[in-house]
């Protein structure tokens, strides 16, 4: 078993490290070529630029690694996977709105124990490890992250993946375009809460490192069906409710029937 099976601050590290080589990697396709599709559906050239750079970060760990790009690979009885999307908001990325991010989780046999989820359009490094809190690090400082103190829907601002069906009742809602930012942006306050109203919902790599962060700062975070949202199947997929506190997720979820 390597060091990186073994220390948590290790694992951090070599997640910055695949943040940084991922940044760089994709600050080199400019113009039209960010636009560049393949022929898998939903998926971007850069896509595949940026999984060969973290891969290249992540593989020397000897650590299984589960990522939306590649699949599955690394030996199969590690006791550490970890599981990334190099892109997670690729149509941003791709047009250049600055709300894209790299998202990395690290899962023992307890769940998650590392999580890292950049904004590469701006620097702003989400981090947790489990039971050490959430933190925010940008050029500037570095800051443990709380959620909002919002109870009720008609007090809050919410962010929505899809397009919901009513009003809730809500101040104000955004649409932003990556799922584990907008996790994020709910354990530190930015937004009070995320409702997934994808029928599809989302995979594990587009969540468990935002679901960290929100666990480690205080936020909620459940499926829609109530289905167990740590795991490393490929296949599987959630619909994600998040809210600053329980109440507010409560009065979420009232608010939003019929949706």
């Amino acid at each position: 078993m390597t060091s990186y099976q073994r220390d948590p601050d290790e694992i951090l590290a070599v997640f910055m490290a695949a943040a940084d080589a991922q940044m760089a990697a994709v600050a080199q396709i400019r113009g039209p070529a960010r636009r560049a599709r393949t022929d898998r559906p939903g998926q971007y050239a850069l896509d595949l630029v940026a999984d060969e750079a973290v891969l290249a970060v992540l593989a020397p760990t000897g650590c299984a690694i589960v990522s939306e790009e590649s699949g599955y690979c690394g030996p199969t009885d590690s006791p550490i996977t970890i599981v990334v999307d190099p892109v997670d908001g690729s149509t941003n990325c791709s047009r250049n709105i600055p709300y894209w991010s790299i998202s990395l989780c690290a899962l023992d046999r307890e769940g998650p124990l590392v999580a890292l989820v950049v904004n590469c359009a701006n620097g702003e490094r989400f981090s947790a490890i489990r039971g050490q809190g959430a933190y925010l690090q940008t050029p500037d400082q570095r800051e443990i992250i709380t959620p909002a103190l919002t109870k009720r829907v008609a007090d809050s601002v919410v962010a929505v993946s899809g397009l919901p069906s009513h009003d809730f009742g809500w101040k104000q809602f955004r649409a932003l375009g990556s799922a584990a930012l907008t996790l994020c942006d709910v354990a530190a306050g930015r937004v009070d809460a995320y409702y997934d109203v994808l029928t599809s919902g989302h995979a594990p790599w587009d969540y468990l490192g935002g679901l960290l962060m929100c666990t480690e700062a205080g936020a909620v975070v459940v499926d829609y069906e109530n289905r167990g949202l740590v795991t490393t199947d490929i296949e599987a997929r959630r619909t994600l409710r998040a809210a600053a506190t329980a109440d507010l997720l409560t009065d979420l979820t009232r608010s939003s029937v019929g949706d």
